[in-house]
C-alpha cells in the first residue's frame, strides 16, 4: 500500500532539532496540546494525525504497522527531516517502535507512553473493529475515554470528558477499525532488542489498557531504556499529568549521553 499524506502541523524554530509526536488510537494530534508550547521552545515540533484519524485520509484497509511507519517516513521526507526524536502514545508509540527498529537512521531518541509491544487478546481488537463498523465510533467513545483517564479525573473535569468523547466519536469508523486491526496483528517483541535509540518508557500507574508491566518490558528489552511510572494517570497520561510528563520528556530529549 502506498503511503498517505497525513495531516500535520509544524511549530517551533526552523533550525531546532525535530520532535515528531504520534497520536493514540481514536485521537487526533490535538491530544498533544498540553506538551506543544513547552516543546516548541526548544524543538521544531511536528505532530500529525495517523491515517484514518482527524484530518488525514482514510484509505481502504487492511492496514499494517508498516503502513503507519511508511506514512511517517513519507512525512519526514516531505519536510526534509532526515532524523527526528519521536514521541508516541499507545498506537503512536507502536508506530515509533517499529520505525526505530526498521529505520534506525531516522530516529534519534524515543519517548514511548502507555503502550505495549503486543496487546492481547486479539479478539478484543477485532471485536471492537466489528462494533465500530456496525455502529460507528460513537458507540465506543464513552468506554474508551473511561480507560483514558482515572475516574477521579473524569469527575473533576467534565469538559475534558466531553471533549475527548467527541474526539473519539469524530474518528472515521473505517480508520478506527483499520487501526484496531493493526494492533490485533502487531507483535513488536522481536523488534525491541534491535532498537538502539535511547528510550524513555512512560507508564500511567492506573492505566488499564497498557499497565506499567508493558512499559517495563519495553524498557528492559531495548538497548538503552529507562522506565518512568507516573502516579494518578491512566492511558492518556500526557493529558492527565503534563506537569510530570512534559519535563521528563524534555529532559530525556536534551540530556547528555542519554
Amino acid at each position: 500500500m502506498s503511503p498517505v499524506e497525513v495531516h500535520h502541523e509544524v511549530e517551533g524554530p526552523e533550525d531546532a532539532p525535530v520532535v515528531l509526536l504520534s497520536n493514540s488510537l481514536g485521537s487526533t494530534y490535538a491530544m498533544w496540546d498540553p506538551q506543544v508550547a513547552a516543546l516548541a521552545e526548544r524543538f521544531r515540533v511536528v505532530r500529525y494525525d495517523t491515517r484514518g484519524h482527524g484530518g488525514s485520509p482514510v484509505p481502504p484497509g487492511p492496514y499494517t504497522i508498516d503502513d503507519l511507519v511508511d506514512d511517517v517516513v513519507a512525512l519526514l521526507d516531505r519536510l526534509e527531516v532526515q532524523r527526528a526524536h519521536v514521541v508516541g502514545l499507545s498506537l503512536g508509540a507502536m508506530t515509533a517502535m517499529r520505525l526505530a527498529a526498521r529505520e534506525p537512521e531516522r530516529v534519534d531518541r524515543l519517548v514511548l507512553l502507555c503502550t505495549g509491544a503486543r496487546l492481547e487478546p486479539v479478539s478484543g481488537w477485532t471485536d471492537r473493529a466489528a462494533t465500530v463498523r456496525a455502529h460507528g465510533t460513537a458507540a465506543v467513545a464513552g468506554p474508551v475515554v473511561e480507560r483514558w483517564f482515572t475516574t477521579a479525573f473524569l469527575e473533576a473535569h467534565p469538559t475534558d470528558r466531553a471533549r475527548y468523547e467527541a474526539m473519539v466519536a469524530a474518528t472515521p469508523a473505517e480508520g478506527y477499525a483499520g487501526c484496531c486491526e493493526v494492533i490485533a496483528a502487531m507483535d513488536l517483541r522481536p523488534d525491541l532488542s534491535s532498537i538502539t535509540a535511547p528510550t524513555l518508557a512512560i507508564a500511567g500507574a492506573d492505566d488499564p489498557a497498557t499497565p506499567p508491566s508493558h512499559l517495563e518490558q519495553i524498557a528492559a528489552a531495548v538497548q538503552d531504556g529507562r522506565l518512568l511510572v507516573v502516579p494518578d494517570a491512566a492511558h492518556l497520561a500526557n493529558v492527565q499529568q503534563p506537569g510530570t510528563i512534559t519535563p521528563a520528556t524534555i529532559e530525556h530529549l536534551t540530556r547528555e549521553n542519554a
